[in-house]
């Protein structure tokens, strides 16, 4: 499902086309696959021969068992605990497949009729010519669906696909010779486009089991809403039992989306050998000194000059580059890997920003207060990289304490998290309390998106990014502690909140009891009769006067201390903002593209909002 969602996102991105997208998986039953497969249901005829077979004596166990539990279960509700569900019953084997069907769809750029088959039934080898930032782990998208539909149920897949402005759909029904590495066409033909839509809708026929992994998909889907919040979602379930069927909208909350990842050449000390021949044979250039300067980052022709200088008497800049033997292209990775270079720009790469992150974290889990933070391009083993973080405090469906989301090219990573760098990171290097957060039992979500023309995973599966790159390691621990700085700042205003609102409803608590005894006192005073000499101002005077003509009352003294504490409340906080250097109102930076080319409209852009102006 992850390979149709990411390919369906490239695709509208690929066309500046604000991608929708909707994901259907319906449960087949065993006699529904059956009939589509042209199988006849048979009855079981030996019972013992089946692995889900239940002996007599070991039935009785099992519901003696039962009855145990549900005795025990019986006392605890009679004493007020927590009553548990019982357990599921296991069977000893894999139990009866059950199998689903997948599509999905989008409103990206769509497939060429004719390409169709060699795009999805194809294994190609891939070429690392030029790179680019992409979502893919394997390289292989749609297909591997497509193989292990072959492999699980044999079915064919089924795709829609219509490009803009075509008048009709290309159907294609197909399937691929594994061993051939050639797609076998069933079905290949246009049909009317009454809708005029454009996209691809692909449909996969495969055995999986959606109980357990039911978390995994709706966790990985709300991942997805929270790295893309510019993309619109549409997740069903479909079930002949009317309680498990399910729909989840993603909702759009931004049109703002990422530029598109740029293409870029290899950076000289990043290359190995073999990408070294690789590049030789597809060159266009002539020369060596051509073939350096053209076919690499970061070289320029005197640089290029210097290093085939550098390399030996063997070398010359006219020398064709395609003689070249392997001694010599061995002398030229040697020197590459020890040259010192410029670093290579992150120009190419297109991360997800910290306007879209913020976004997609409060859409998606509401949180009582979100700081977000963007690297600079750093470099590691000759490839650009940005990391981006975010941590929100607070949320619904939050558990308490670290709750960390993983991202990397813009997709999640949603398997063997202990092991991944953000995660030690996050647990290990981060001191949480020294920013007013408590990590056992604040609701803490931890966001860490990397992006890079190269992500380091580790492991076959290649879901975890190791711990053993010092230049990431330390991006995501600065990112993560630029985070922690912002939330503390927001923390402390919020307490020292706290504490005004407190101090303030501690002085008006004794405004009544003060008032009176003020009142007491000025009565008692007015009602003795006026001494000789005069013991009073003017003022003072004036006052008991009021007092006698209840035109001063005991109100009124209330009224006064409470605009007084106001007032005091009020320097107080000015005070602070003052001396801290802290306004009541948070301070962000602008930043205003440039106006190159043809512009419908100019976006001013800050971590916490986009301000869009159109003429």
């Amino acid at each position: 499902m992850r390979e149709l969602v990411e390919n369906a996102l490239d695709s509208a991105e690929s066309i500046s086309e604000l991608p929708d997208i909707e994901i259907t998986i319906e449960e087949i039953t065993k006699s529904k696959f059956n009939t589509m497969i042209g199988l006849v249901d048979r009855e079981r005829v030996d019972e013992a021969l089946y692995d889900d077979f239940e002996s007599e004596k070991a039935r009785e166990k099992r519901l003696a068992k039962e009855a145990r539990f549900q005795e025990t279960q019986a006392k605890n509700a009679a004493l007020g605990k927590k009553v548990k569900e019982a357990p599921a019953v296991r069977g000893k084997g894999r139990g009866e497949a059950a199998f689903f069907k997948v599509t999905c769809k989008d409103n990206g750029r769509g497939m060429p009729h004719d390409d169709i088959p060699n795009m999805l039934g194809r294994v190609l080898s891939g070429t690392k010519y030029g790179l680019r930032q992409t979502r893919g782990k394997f390289g292989l998208g749609a297909k591997m669906a497509l193989i292990w539909s072959k492999m699980s149920t044999g079915l064919p897949i089924e795709i829609k696909s219509s490009m803009k402005g075509q008048n009709y759909v290309s159907f294609c029904r197909l399937d691929i010779d594994i061993h051939k590495n050639v797609p076998h066409v069933h079905l290949h033909e246009k049909r009317e486009n009454k809708t005029h839509w454009h996209g691809a809708e692909i449909q996969v026929i495969i055995e999986g089991n959606w109980t357990t992994h039911r978390s995994k998909i709706l966790h990985y889907m709300r991942q997805m809403a929270v790295i893309t919040p510019y993309a619109q979602f549409l997740f069903r379930f479909l079930s002949d039992a009317a309680d498990k069927n399910l729909t989840i909208k993603f909702a759009r909350r931004t049109d703002v989306m990422p530029p598109v990842p740029l293409q870029t050449k290899h950076h000289p000390s990043a290359v190995d050998l073999l990408l070294i021949k690789r590049l030789i044979t597809e060159t266009t250039k002539q020369n060596l000194l051509q073939f350096l300067q053209h076919e690499f980052v970061n070289i320029s022709k005197s640089h290029a000059e210097r290093l085939i200088g550098e390399m030996g008497p063997d070398f010359s800049p006219k020398m064709t580059v395609k003689s070249l033997t392997s001694q010599q292209l061995v002398r030229i990775h040697q020197l590459f890997r020890q040259a010192k270079f410029d670093d290579p720009s992150g120009d190419c790469l297109s991360p997800a920003g910290e306007y879209n992150l913020r976004l997609g974290i409060i859409k998606e889990l509401h949180p009582d207060m979100v700081a977000t933070h963007a690297s600079s391009p750093q470099v590691f083993e000759g490839h650009p990289f940005i990391v981006e973080a975010g941590i929100s405090i607070g949320g619904k469906d939050v558990k308490q304490g670290l709750n960390i989301f993983r991202f990397a090219n813009r997709i999640p990573l949603l398997f063997e998290q202990g092991a991944d760098v953000i995660t030690r990171t996050a647990l290990k290097r981060i001191n949480w309390s020294s920013y007013k957060i408590n990590q056992q039992q604040d609701k803490i979500g931890v966001f860490v998106s990397i992006v890079s023309t190269k992500i380091p995973f580790k492991g076959t599966g290649k879901e975890y990014i190791g711990d053993d790159i010092t230049e990431i390691s330390s991006a995501v621990k600065s990112a993560l502690k630029q985070c922690c700085l912002q939330l503390k700042s927001k923390i402390v205003k919020k307490l020292q909140a706290r504490e005004r609102q407190d101090r303030k409803r501690n002085l008006n608590r004794y405004i009544p009891d003060v008032a009176r005894a003020i009142m007491e006192t000025l009565v008692e005073i007015a009602d003795k009769s006026p001494p000789k000499r005069p013991r009073y101002d003017k003022e003072d005077e004036e006052l008991l006067e009021k007092i006698n003509s209840e035109d001063v009352t005991e109100m009124t003294f209330k009224d006064c201390l409470t605009q007084h504490v106001e007032q005091v409340d009020y320097e107080m906080a000015l005070d602070y903002a003052m001396q801290s250097g802290v306004s009541e109102e948070p301070r962000e930076a602008i930043y205003l593209n440039s106006l190159e080319g043809s512009y419908k409209f100019v976006d001013f852009q800050s971590p916490v909002f986009v301000f869009r102006f159109v003429p």
